[in-house]
């Protein structure tokens, strides 16, 4: 290809990509307010006279090309390659669109307006018969089903674990978990506004029954301390460490421990009609702030979420 042949090229490519950057913007934003106001149906006649708009001003983006792309030597074939050019780019549009939507990052509002003419230049330079410029469509090409399918998804994925991480690292003061009681595992942790809610049941569950609850929230008395009166059928002790106990009977002869405590300036209960005190106490003793990589297996078990 000769200088003037490839500044040509050059001009030709910009030309397709400055007029559909100006123009395509202009259209999406007419069907997203034709549709708001009217529905889809609003939207069809905004789409049949964007379309031959979109094609006639192609096709004048051609005119300089007519001695480099054979398809616009002439009025008539000119317009079929506009039209082309106008489906191929516009199936680019929408796989941008999508790869968007799934929160892949295509930079500023700036950045995503300037890519929205890639996909049309990209399809122009196909049709100019020289190897080199067809090479750089199929390279652009692959680095965008590159990001846009693999990339793009995996950094939108890593941006979300992180964020997700951080609202739960918000609560840092009320994330505690004690080590699981034999044969038992966290099923389920909910993160609130001012507690933190753990269930632990059997890893066998289904099979096996069993509970423990354990909550960490903000303090909600000076020190833990006894109803005044006494609940029915309930006998409340605080011991010389601070720790509350309360043992309910229920209905059928079983019977319900829970134990309170102070930790590191929040108020930790435990309670379970299945464990005994020795294993409710042990699982107080074991109470740790949760580590990374226990949140992440939370967080990958889906066995972690938000309450409100």
């Amino acid at each position: 290809m000769t200088s003037g042949r490839g500044a040509l090229t050059a001009l030709h490519l910009f030309l397709v990509w400055a007029t559909t950057a100006a123009a395509m913007p202009a259209l999406g934003f007419a069907l997203v307010v034709a549709g708001w106001g009217g529905g889809a149906g609003a939207a069809v006649p905004v789409l049949v006279l964007g379309g031959p708009i979109m094609v006639v001003l192609l096709a004048m983006a051609g005119l300089p090309a007519r001695t480099v792309v054979p398809l616009c030597g002439s009025a008539g074939r000119r317009v079929g390659w506009a039209v082309a050019v106008f489906a191929l780019g516009t199936l680019g549009v929408l796989a941008g669109l999508a790869a968007y939507s799934g929160d892949v990052d295509l930079g500023s509002a700036g950045t995503r307006i300037a890519l929205t003419g890639v996909p049309y230049a990209v399809a122009a330079a196909f049709f100019v018969p020289n190897p080199w410029v067809r090479l750089g469509a199929v390279a652009a090409l692959a680095a965008g089903l590159v990001y846009g399918g693999f990339v793009g998804p995996a950094q939108a994925r890593h941006r979300h674990h992180t964020a997700e991480i951080a609202r739960y690292r918000e609560h840092r003061g009320l994330l505690y978990l004690g080590a699981a009681p034999p044969g038992m595992r966290v099923s389920r942790a909910v993160v609130g506004p001012a507690s933190f809610i753990v269930d632990y049941r059997p890893v066998r569950e289904g099979y096996e029954s069993g509970y423990v609850g354990l909550v960490v929230r903000s303090p909600l008395t000076r020190a833990p301390r006894c109803p005044e009166p006494a609940d029915k059928g309930a006998t409340c002790t605080v011991d010389a460490h601070g720790v509350m106990r309360v043992i309910r009977r229920l209905p059928g002869g079983a019977v319900a421990v829970t134990l309170t405590r102070r930790h590191h300036g929040a108020e930790v209960e435990v309670s379970s009609q299945s464990l005994d005190e020795p294993g409710l106490r042990h699982l107080l003793r074991t109470l740790h702030p949760v580590s990374d990589t226990e949140l992440e297996s939370l967080m990958r078990e889906k066995a972690i979420s938000q309450g409100y």
